[in-house]
């Protein structure tokens, strides 16, 4: 089974941001060496509990730190940036690890309001526009002319570079005939919401156009992880990303806590059942039985590859997350 990895450079309790990002070389460099298909970054802005407010940046250091394993975005969030700049960005990329590097997009803010505005610099963002201008930075990226004026005169440079491979992010199925149309990548985050449906993923296959950025259909699925050597084990670590879930259902974002903290964590029957409702995005359990859940998925959903994102407390644990799933599922 092809494993990837999505890491949104996660700030836990007592650890400092810039670490976050070193962290997530870390990651990339084991993931590479166990055989990983690929690792994404995520954008965030507006919050303490993540670290990845410039993945095309983060990008361009992992791939040169490692030697195999693709690099990209999970993505640019496109609202904040023109056709022409998402264009330039992912050529450069491009040109710097030709064959390597994947141009994935999102339609959502990646923020709150503040952080938006702030973005924009305070004009009202344009959010209704999105396939279009992912259209238009597909087109120069390929060095083509779009036909509005206003970009078709404005070389995206550099030219001539090894296409990347590039992708449009969903999590509810809207974007995946999107996706199809334009011949790319169809990346479905499970882990936001649990809508997923054979259905989704299907008119996304049954109506794929090939294009100069892939050739077939390809999808991944993201998932929150929790996996140990024992169940026990991965219930105690996968506390802290309970205790987060809930309290993002309260509109709060805060650094995970250390695993001893959410064991102590007050609940009240709602939240209880809360947790256990929100379990549907979080796949937790021993490697060998959240190995099978994966492999049951992939088989019942049809999609290509699962991307993992895992966040305990500790780096070392989230490390071991890989390793373990690495072990059990990559051939």
């Amino acid at each position: 089974m092809k494993l990837s990895v999505l890491d949104q450079a996660p700030v836990t309790k007592g650890n400092h941001p810039p670490d976050a990002v070193t962290k997530a070389e870390e990651l990339a460099l084991l993931t590479d060496q166990l055989g990983y298909d690929r690792m994404w970054m995520a954008e965030h802005h507006g919050t303490h509990a993540f670290a990845s407010s410039a993945p095309e940046i983060t990008a361009a250091h992992l791939a040169a730190k490692t030697e195999q394993i693709r690099i990209g975005t999970g993505g640019v969030m496109m609202m904040h940036y023109s056709p022409l700049k998402l264009a330039e960005v992912f050529k450069t990329l491009s040109a710097l690890a030709p064959g390597r590097i994947d141009f994935g997009v999102g339609r959502a803010p990646g923020g709150d309001n503040f952080s938006v505005y702030a973005l924009s610099e305070g004009r009202q963002p344009m959010v209704h526009n999105m396939y279009e201008k992912f259209s238009q930075a597909l087109t120069m990226t390929n060095d083509e002319k779009p036909a509005d004026d206003l970009y078709s005169r404005t070389p995206a440079m550099p030219v001539s570079v090894e296409l990347p491979q590039a992708w449009l992010l969903g999590s509810s199925g809207n974007s995946a005939q999107r996706a199809a149309r334009m011949g790319v990548g169809y990346s479905f985050a499970q882990f936001f919401n649990g809508e997923m449906t054979p259905d989704i993923l299907a008119s996304y296959r049954n109506n794929f156009e090939p294009s100069v950025f892939m050739e077939k259909p390809y999808i991944n699925v993201s998932y929150m992880v929790t996996a140990a050597e024992t169940a026990d084990e991965a219930e105690f670590e996968a506390g802290p990303q309970d205790i987060a879930r809930l309290k993002l259902m309260r509109g709060e974002i805060s650094p995970v806590i250390t695993p001893e903290e959410a064991a102590e964590y007050p609940l009240t029957e709602m939240d209880r059942m809360r947790i256990e409702e929100n379990r549907k995005l979080h796949l937790v359990g021993s490697a060998k039985s959240v190995a099978e859940q994966l492999r049951y998925e992939q088989d019942y959903y049809g999609y290509d590859e699962a991307m993992i994102c895992s966040i305990p407390h500790s780096q070392e644990t989230r490390l071991n997350v890989y390793r373990l799933l690495a072990r059990e599922l990559i051939d």
